[in-house]
């Protein structure tokens, strides 16, 4: 028997959905490939290979011309440049730690290379390029490449300028149609011979060359297809077709017939001569790399660069390039900017920039080999001239480093590379140790006495210059010799004793004030010294009178009472500075954002823990940090209640603090008036010929009652002892009182106004912050280094919610 026919499914009522399209991602007749390929991640992959490829075109096209100028400056085979710039650009770019950083023979070994290739020859130089490749890569394992760049930027940037003025004087001799010496000083004395034989068609190919590297860039109203040529493809270009048309009598590139010349193993040369080779290879090529990443990651902000695989990277790719017969390999900042400025995204673009630089020389053999070595020649001076950087000069000159930039540039340019970097390092050196002893000395007169003030660091190497200001001071006077100094030697310190010493044996009084700390008064005690004390500009300010004020008996006249002293010294030290500030709260009046409430006690300084100046507390200091409660105190002590209502109705702060203290005096009394009073004492612990304190304390039982009928908070889930759970709980305690009071309440309720409690210990100069949400007192942790600053977790910023009235 037949079954039946399967019914039709019927359709929901409704309009019929339109039918799924195959290009539709959702559409089950959609491939899987079809939908990768309009994914947003293949998109953007699609739209940055593209930036990519343009890119590595641009970059192929500027590094071909100048491989061939690096190689034909330094006396390597011309191939050589060309071998360089593949291995810098597939394996370098493939394995490297800057993405976008574009490696190759650089501008910056010309000078050594060409120095290595007159002494030992090209095989030789090969082999030298292969062992420097091989401790760069021990050295970027060892991960030292940020401690490469820890070179003064003075010597770095001076070695640099020296290598470029090296290369332009040479290659200048080939632009004139002769041959470049060994050394920079030999080229220059025979630039006058040059100059009287000089050759007009290399002298005509060069100055052209220059012309358009020069004035392309500037040129406004180039088609838009042409301003992706570099400057100097068009340069070099240009230059061949003009001498192949005019059929100009110039050398050429000739091209070897064999491509890859292997290495040779030295024989005959003494192994300190090629350790050193090596070395200055591989420091030379490795600086010049790290220093074009870190420019490379300044152009392009986002994931900086990883330097010890980036030098690890170079490495590897001077041995490739020396087993190849290849120039030794080192990042360029001019062919990575050069990247990055024509769109590159990834490491692709330096990669395919070393395919196109293999491809374009294999099809181009015989355009290269058209190519006038003037052409080169000039293109590689330009390169050695912009390697003088007017910008770095200003940055070090800026920075006072000019002397050490000076002298690596000298060193390099009159003696070779290692010397002139030897030569930076000991002018920085010798500008240190002068800067670190360096000390300023002003004298004045005042009061009726000679005052001579030294900042900085008093050592030996300021010894001449202060005992010649000492020994000029007329004799018989009262001298007062300010001691400013964060350092104090021993050569230093006899000079001034000794000094001091014939000085009042003459009839003088001499005063010696030390402000960083006593070193003066240390060595003359034979006591051992404390060793520099840091940078601190002045310690005046935040000391107590009993550190700095060294009070020296005067003849005929008693010392200065401390408050005088310190009065003094604001006029002297710190007037100058706040007056400013001072002048401009007084024509714009106060405006304080806090109400600031604290103990009198004298060991709080409330302007120093919170790091607030003139205008920015409103403080009120009382005994015990208490709030009276409204309208409970005598008609006769309304001063807090008056401050808070000028606070907060006429002033308009935006918050009021409470802050207690350890070891506070009227907590303890308040404590101990729950014990029997001893003799003497009265109901609060204080004595009885005490009237006004005994009744202002009465205002803290309130503060005694709730500490005995709630549990007291905790410092960070620790209990003090009895004394300080009482100092945290009166905080608490008298920011309720605050609440009572009508002008307080209202703002509050309206969120015009918070209300927070502090608690300072001062054994552990400590600040504690009241977190509403656990009850606890918080510690308030100092922000560190560039992390964001934080007031400890954050719940510690709550807001006391208004009670009813």
């Amino acid at each position: 028997m037949p079954l039946p026919a399967s019914a039709p499914t019927p359709r929901p009522p409704g309009p019929t959905p339109p039918e799924p399209s195959p290009r539709d991602p959702r559409s089950p007749r959609s491939s899987p490939s079809t939908r990768f390929t309009r994914s947003p991640r293949f998109r953007a992959k699609r739209a940055a290979f593209g930036h990519d490829l343009g890119a590595s075109l641009v970059v192929s096209l500027i590094a071909i011309p100048m491989s061939l100028g690096i190689a034909l400056a330094a006396g390597a085979p011309l191939t050589a440049g060309i071998i360089a710039a593949v291995v810098g650009g597939i394996l370098v770019g493939t394995l490297g730690g800057a993405p976008l950083q574009i490696s190759g023979p650089a501008a910056g070994l010309t000078v050594v290379v060409a120095g290595l290739v007159g002494t030992y020859g090209w095989r030789v130089t090969c082999a030298i390029t292969v062992l420097a490749g091989v401790l760069q890569v021990l050295l970027g394992l060892a991960r030292v490449a940020r401690a490469a760049l820890a070179l003064s930027p003075a010597i770095v940037h001076g070695m640099l300028a020296g290598i470029g003025i090296v290369i332009a004087i040479a290659q200048f001799h080939v632009v004139l149609g002769g041959s470049p010496q060994s050394a920079a000083l030999d080229n220059l004395r025979e630039l006058p011979g040059q100059f009287a034989a000089l050759r007009a068609p290399e002298l005509t190919i060069g100055l052209l060359t220059v012309a358009v590297l020069l004035a392309w860039p500037l040129l406004p109203a180039r088609p838009s297809a042409l301003r992706r040529l570099p400057a100097p493809l068009v340069a070099v270009g240009l230059a061949t077709l003009v001498a192949v048309l005019l059929d100009m009598p110039v050398a050429r590139v000739d091209l070897p017939g064999t491509v890859l010349t292997l290495p040779a193993l030295p024989t005959g040369y003494g192994w300190a001569g090629l350790l050193t080779a090596v070395v200055t290879v591989a420091v030379v090529g490795g600086v010049e790399s790290l220093l074009s990443a870190v420019a490379t990651d300044r152009m392009r902000p986002g994931r900086s660069a990883d330097l010890d695989r980036e030098l690890a990277a170079q490495g590897l790719g001077n041995v490739v390039s020396g087993l190849a017969g290849g120039f030794p390999v080192s990042g360029g900042a001019i062919r990575s900017t050069a990247n990055i400025r024509a769109g590159a995204v990834t490491r692709t673009a330096t990669v395919l920039h070393g395919f196109w630089v293999l491809l374009f020389a294999g099809l181009l053999a015989g355009f290269v080999q058209r190519i006038p070595l003037a052409a080169l020649a000039a293109l590689v001076m330009v390169v050695g001239m912009q390697m003088v950087n007017r910008a770095h000069i200003r940055h070090v000159h800026r920075h006072r480093e000019f002397p050490a930039y000076v002298a690596t540039v000298a060193g390099v340019v009159f003696a070779g590379v290692l010397e002139g970097v030897a030569l930076g390092v000991v002018a920085a050196v010798v500008m240190a140790l002068v800067r670190l002893g360096r000390s300023t000395v002003h004298t004045y007169e005042r009061d009726g006495a000679l005052h001579v003030e030294v900042h900085g660091s008093l050592s030996f190497l300021s010894v001449p210059r202060l005992s010649r200001i000492l020994d000029r001071l007329p004799p018989g006077e009262h001298v007062v010799l300010d001691l400013t100094v964060d350092y104090l030697d021993q050569a230093a310190f006899e000079a001034v004793h000794s000094w001091r010493t014939g000085y009042v044996a003459g009839g003088g009084q001499v005063e010696i004030e030390e402000i960083h700390d006593d070193h003066y008064v240390r060595a003359a005690e034979g006591q051992p010294g404390s060793g520099r004390v840091g940078p601190t500009p002045s310690a005046r300010w935040f000391a107590p009178w009993w550190h700095w004020q060294r009070l020296h008996p005067r003849r005929g006249r008693p010392p200065a009472h401390p408050l005088v002293a310190g009065t003094r010294e604001f006029q002297l030290r710190t007037a100058p500075l706040v007056q400013p500030f001072l002048e401009r709260l007084a024509l714009e009046g106060q405006n304080p954002a806090q109400l600031f409430i604290t103990c009198a006690d004298s060991r709080i300084v409330p302007n120093l823990i919170t790091a607030s100046g003139p205008g920015d507390l409103f403080t009120v200091r009382n005994v015990g940090n208490l709030v009276p409660l409204h309208l409970v105190a005598d008609p006769g002590d309304d001063s807090v209640g008056a401050a808070i209502e000028y606070a907060v109705s006429v002033l308009g702060v935006r918050s009021i603090t409470v802050c207690g203290h350890s070891g506070c005096g009227a907590m303890q009394a308040l404590l101990d008036s729950t014990a029997p009073a001893a003799g003497g004492e009265g109901a609060h612990g204080v004595p009885d010929n005490t009237p006004h304190l005994r009744r202002w304390l009465a205002n803290g039982r309130a503060s005694l009652d709730r500490f005995a009928a709630r549990p007291a908070p905790t410092l960070s889930g620790y209990a003090p002892p009895p004394v300080e759970q009482l100092c945290l709980t009166n905080v608490l305690q008298q920011l309720d009182n605050l609440l009572g009071h009508p002008v307080v309440h209202r703002a509050v309720e309206d969120r015009q106004l918070r209300l927070f409690g502090l608690y300072f210990d001062l054994a552990s100069a400590q600040m504690y912050v009241h977190d509403a949400a656990t009850g606890r007192f918080e510690p308030v942790d100092a922000p560190g280094g560039d992390e964001a600053e934080q007031a400890g977790p954050p719940a510690l910023e709550q807001e006391f919610e208004a009670a009813p009235a």
